[in-house]
């Protein structure tokens, strides 16, 4: 009874979504996995359909399985995406100059190279997810930091004491090749995320373990 309930809430979720076309998305229900089938016109309505499912309470995990179909019989080849990708990449103020490679075979995209930040690697894959002609994107863009794992440390603990709702002394910070690991407790779940989202701010993060317990 609970997985009829929950695909009905998915299927409603989807179709409340106005940026993606749910009429051809097929969802299965197993013990609160959900099994995403069908097609829709772009890359973009797959990744925001993954989303829209992953934030539903109850949804335990999700098999995504939507092929993207773009309208129409022609297809962009590969040498044109990789271009209008290229050209959006460099137009994006935020990255560094030649700092993003761009890769295309058969419409799937590969992003590779370094940058500094976290909302860098971002906005690399947000730059071309959109472009006609694709079909997925792999981001394998890394993150390399210029300052040292204490000044990474101190950064983090610093926006902490800005911010107002987190008790900064209640959360450990422990910062090792990248790698932010998060600790101690607070007392709401939106402190857990704001906490995340500061360490996410510091230059060089590639990855951070949140182990804050709620309390």
């Amino acid at each position: 009874m609970f997985d009829t309930s929950l695909r009905k809430t998915v299927m409603e979720a989807l179709e409340f979504e106005p940026s993606i076309d749910a009429a051809d998305i097929g969802v299965a229900v197993d013990s609160g996995i959900i099994t995403l089938t069908g097609h829709v016109p772009t890359f973009s309505q797959k990744s925001t359909a993954e989303r829209i499912v992953m934030r539903i309470k109850g949804v335990r995990g999700v098999a995504e399985k939507i092929e993207v179909r773009p309208i129409g019989t022609h297809k962009t080849v590969d040498d044109e995406i990789a271009r209008r990708a290229s050209n959006s990449i460099n137009w994006n103020t935020i990255l560094p100059a030649e700092a993003v490679k761009v890769k295309v075979e058969n419409g799937w995209m590969t992003l590779s190279g370094r940058v500094e930040w976290q909302y860098q690697r971002i906005a690399a894959y947000d730059a071309v997810k959109n472009l006609p002609g694709v079909i997925g994107v792999t981001n394998t863009v890394e993150i390399r930091p210029k300052t040292e794992v204490a000044d990474v440390k101190k950064r983090i603990i610093d926006a902490f004491k800005r911010d107002a709702a987190l008790e900064a002394r209640a959360i450990n910070v422990d910062v090792k090749d990248g790698v932010v690991t998060l600790s101690g407790h607070v007392h709401a779940w939106s402190d857990r995320q704001a906490a995340e989202i500061a360490a996410w701010s510091a230059p060089g993060v590639t990855r951070v373990m949140d182990n804050i317990s709620i309390s």
